[in-house]
């Protein structure tokens, strides 16, 4: 146990972060807040590993180095997202996604 936080506190933030992805994702229509809710999904992820990790096999750092992973992936995601989006803006003048149907190139 981690100085008075148990597994179970870890998990349901964790399933939280996960929700609210989830939620942000379906839900809504502007291209950088559906961005913010992958990051939120990742995020949620990487705490799963480090938390497992450490109730399971503490004395193993294999949970961590998923988690560094996760976060290079979500920084390379993000930086090629918004040259998309950024992009996207220069065509079209917004980032809604129902615009980008529209675009015809």
């Amino acid at each position: 146990m981690i100085e008075g936080i148990s597994i179970q506190e870890i998990m349901a933030v964790s399933v939280v972060l996960f929700f609210t992805g989830i939620y942000g994702f379906l839900t809504r229509r502007n291209l950088i807040s559906i961005l913010i809710s992958l990051d939120l999904l990742l995020n949620a992820v990487a705490l799963n590993m480090v938390a497992i990790n450490r109730y399971l096999h503490p004395e193993h750092l294999q949970g961590h180095f998923f988690a560094i992973f996760i976060i290079a992936v979500a920084a390379a995601e993000v930086a090629v997202a918004i040259a998309i989006i950024i992009d996207l803006y220069r065509l079209m003048h917004s980032v809604d996604v129902e615009e980008v149907d529209k675009l015809k190139y």
